[in-house]
């Protein structure tokens, strides 16, 4: 059996799993609007109520007056009622005390591949027009460079901070304590041995030579067993739980879990993937990293975070379930449009086709949950960091979405196909989507994790806005670069540097957008380290330095009952 065959069947099993445990949760009444699902990650008394540790205390109060005059001119009736549960802050406090040191862990090393992996990703894209700079070693040329900015970027930063997010929620979201969090632990140092090894094997030369899959398999066996570890002892917490009903973050991001697992697993086997058939895997594997990792996490934060913050119950929670599973559905095969023109079954590319246009669905189910959710309240995002960069990531990831569905179509991709337009949408779904998430979500996560404020919160706004102007400049510049490279290339009468040329100037503008975002991440890191070595600047107001258990209790929304 070749590898595609054997590809198409894994997507066809895991499909069919989801349709028998669509059907299951419909027999169960799942899919029915459940207002006490949809509350569930509220203590009694914390609805309509600011949460944002954030903040400092005069803030969290401008914020919370803010709520207070939305809720009187736009009440809702159907959160007049306390949430369904006796879960108390003192409970939520014991579990977010037995994942912190695994997700501290995770986060230090999020951090710092985010920093390694933008300064290579910065010097990749100045070597694009600036082909002569750094040359004198091989591990500085084009091709390296930006293969270990991937690498530390998406399985660095961005598996390290989902991961993190995951094994936070999880206990929260399952009313218990997390179960192994030394293994845990360990798991986190396998996946980062793996990702430091990788980046190092591809700097010497040593690779794999397929996009997004580039770590030799040797060092892909760390990587993979990380992933287990981690995953076997968030499923071990799912068994223990005390809750009533799974909330929707836990659906996408235990499913998630699962199909990372199952992807890098099958993209690493060794010795089965050869030829087309290696090319139809690669994508496969590529597109689905994106849309069946990433996104489940990152859409499941929103669903957490941009409710608890505004202290508002997302809206519809049968349509929140809709999209997971429509997301399930649809997502598995849309990475074959990366094959249009190659020698593959012409049938594949249709498929993808069909599938990229069918995604148009779970974001639809996406967007008119959040807009509904937040209509009247889109100006908190003034006071709310964390709601700022969840609001911005909730809108990149409908737009990022819907452009790489229309992307597929094959007459647009006939002039986007192996352009820097290509790059351009990656990067708004990967970073402006996905990214910008993480960084609400750290932000969050962080003074619970370790009971202090943040030293600067003024650095929070001045973080967003440095990396929301990068990444947009980034992604206009290049876009529209993109598209001339294409035209040109299609140009029959022009010779092919032409189309080289055109892109110089986006090529420049590009760099300049990464060099604003590469300034966030300074900005970032910085606050983190400051954070982590417990620096104290003068305030006007009291710190929440001291007593741990005090500080923690200190950080939690007072109001509960």
């Amino acid at each position: 059996m070749n590898s595609t065959v054997l590809s198409l069947l894994a997507a066809f099993l895991l499909s069919l799993m989801g349709l028998f445990a669509f059907m299951w949760s419909m027999r169960k009444g799942l899919l029915v609007e459940n207002p006490g699902a949809a509350s569930a990650i509220f203590t009694p008394g914390e609805i309509g109520q600011a949460d944002d540790p954030t903040l400092t205390a005069h803030d969290r109060e401008r914020l919370q007056k803010a709520i207070n005059a939305t809720n009187a001119k736009t009440p809702d009736e159907r959160w007049h009622n306390e949430p369904d549960t006796d879960f108390t802050r003192e409970q939520r406090m014991l579990a977010d005390e037995s994942s912190r040191w695994p997700v501290l862990l995770l986060l230090v090393f999020a951090v710092l591949w985010l920093v390694l992996g933008s300064l290579a990703g910065l010097t990749a894209s100045l070597k694009l027009h600036m082909p002569d700079w750094l040359v004198a070693e091989a591990w500085q040329t084009f091709g390296r460079m930006r293969t270990m900015h991937l690498t530390a970027v998406f399985y660095g930063w961005i598996t390290n901070a989902a991961l993190a997010a995951i094994v936070w929620l999880t206990p929260r979201l399952m009313r218990t304590t997390l179960r192994g969090a030394p293994w845990v632990v360990l798991g986190a140092v396998f996946l980062n041995i793996g990702v430091a090894s990788g980046i190092g094997a591809v700097g010497i030369g040593w690779t794999a030579g397929m996009e997004y899959l580039e770590i030799p398999w040797q060092i892909g066996i760390f990587v993979g067993l990380g992933l287990v570890l981690i995953a076997i002892n968030v499923f071990r917490t799912v068994r223990h739980r005390t809750v009533a009903h799974l909330y929707v973050t836990s659906w996408y991001h235990l499913a998630a879990l699962l199909w990372i697992i199952v992807l890098f697993t099958i993209g690493k086997l060794p010795g089965v993937h050869y030829g087309v058939q290696q090319a139809t895997m690669n994508w496969w594997y590529g597109h689905n990293v994106l849309g069946l990792w990433f996104t489940p996490v990152s859409v499941g934060i929103i669903y957490y975070f941009l409710p608890k913050v505004i202290g508002r119950p997302v809206r519809s929670y049968n349509l929140s379930i809709l999209g997971f599973w429509t997301l399930a559905f649809f997502y598995a095969q849309v990475g074959g449009h990366h094959l249009v023109g190659g020698p593959v079954p012409g049938w594949l590319v249709t498929l993808s086709i069909v599938q990229s246009m069918m995604m148009i669905v779970p974001v639809l189910a996406f967007a008119i949950n959040m807009v509904c959710t937040i209509r009247g309240r889109v100006h908190l995002t003034q006071y709310s960091p964390t709601l700022r960069f969840m609001v911005f990531g909730a809108v990149m990831y409908i737009l990022s979405s819907l452009q790489g569905s229309f992307e597929a179509l094959r007459a647009v991709n006939r002039v986007a196909h192996f352009t820097h337009f290509t790059v351009a949408h990656a990067h708004l779904g990967a970073y402006a989507f996905v990214t910008m998430v993480l960084f609400g979500a750290i932000y969050f996560m962080l003074p619970r994790v370790l009971h202090r404020e943040w030293a600067w919160p003024r650095l929070i706004a001045v973080h967003f806005w440095l990396a929301a102007t990068g990444i947009m400049v980034y992604f206009i510049f290049l876009t529209i670069g993109g598209w001339l490279q294409g035209t040109a290339m299609l140009d029959a009468a022009k010779p092919f540097m032409d189309s080289v040329a055109v892109t110089i100037p986006y090529l420049q503008w590009r760099s300049v957008g990464g060099s604003l975002m590469v300034l966030s991440h300074l900005v970032f890191a910085g606050h983190v380290l400051a954070m982590l070595l417990n620096v104290k600047p003068e305030r006007s107001g009291p710190a929440l330095w001291g007593d741990p258990a005090k500080a923690a209790a200190a950080l939690e929304v007072p109001h509960a009952k």
